[in-house]
């Protein structure tokens, strides 16, 4: 009789226990690895027992590894989280005993969570939209980039024929040492002419382009380029008014008159435009 007693309350005991162990499945478990198939230590994971509203959390361990403790049978939400990398999400049903293994992807830049002007990370360096500076002041202006190479391009031939001239304009000088004296030959007076006429034609051949290269509004001039425009106002009239008198001049000598008149004003006219031209050269040539 003792012997049946304990038998029956030993199963009185099995059967009140088993419906509770069917409610409750063994632990969750699983590893969480990159698309290469490394672990990624420390994620976090939460599994949300959509019935209930309970959520239990886990961390990885060093090598990928993670284990929830005992849950209720039921739909769980699953999500997965770790720096660096896009958060997945998985619903699963937990009857049973379940090992998962979830693979996460390197997150982008563009996904919520970024700071709205940082850079992506292929970049070595923020640009200037990634600073905050919107596109139109970003962005330069064709046409006027345009105007200022135009205008580099004539200022550079300027520059370069400004120096030539300034060869046949020293030699010119230097001639006219000869052409104006009484002892002069009609060779050293044409010598003059000539020469003079080369220093002329480069001359405006290099004004030409100071002239015609386009302006950009805006730009102020200063310094050296203010003196080198100055000047321009006394050999620019200069250059133009001792050719004309050198004509006077040599057609009065060629007759075997004396320079007399608007002529006689040819020499001083000549001195002082050379000089100008070779201040203007020195005010861009020079720093000061």
């Amino acid at each position: 009789m003792r012997v049946s007693r304990l038998f029956c309350s030993w199963m009185l005991i099995v059967a009140s226990i088993q419906p509770l162990l069917a409610q409750v499945s063994p632990a969750l478990s699983g590893t969480i690895s990159d698309a290469t198939g490394k672990p990624i230590a420390g994620a976090k994971i939460a599994a949300k027992n959509l019935d209930t509203g309970q959520i239990l959390t886990a961390a990885g361990d060093d090598s990928g590894h993670f284990s929830l403790p005992a849950t209720s049978p039921g739909q769980y939400e699953l999500s997965v989280t770790a720096t660096g990398f896009a958060d997945k999400v998985q619903r699963v049903s937990l009857p049973t005993s379940t090992t998962l293994n979830f693979t996460l992807v390197q997150a982008s830049s563009s996904e919520p969570g970024n700071l709205p002007n940082a850079p992506s990370s292929t970049q070595t360096a923020p640009s200037l939209s990634d600073l905050g500076f919107p596109s139109e002041q970003t962005q330069s202006n064709a046409k006027q980039q345009a105007l200022l190479d135009k205008r580099t391009h004539m200022l550079k031939i300027h520059q370069k024929l400004g120096l030539i001239t300034a060869a046949p304009l020293v030699a010119t000088v230097i001639t006219s040492l000869g052409a104006g004296g009484r002892k002069t030959s009609n060779t050293d007076r044409t010598v003059h002419m000539v020469l003079g006429s080369v220093t002329s034609d480069l001359y405006f051949t290099s004004a030409y382009f100071a002239i015609r290269a386009p302006g950009i509004k805006g730009t102020p001039t200063r310094g050296p380029i203010r003196l080198h425009k100055t000047l321009a106002w006394i050999h620019g009239p200069g250059m133009i008014l001792t050719p004309i008198l050198g004509v006077l001049a040599y057609n009065q000598k060629n007759n075997g008159e004396h320079v007399h008149g608007l002529a006689s004003a040819h020499g001083p006219v000549a001195i002082v435009t050379a000089g100008a031209f070779g201040a203007a050269l020195l005010s861009v040539s020079l720093k000061f």
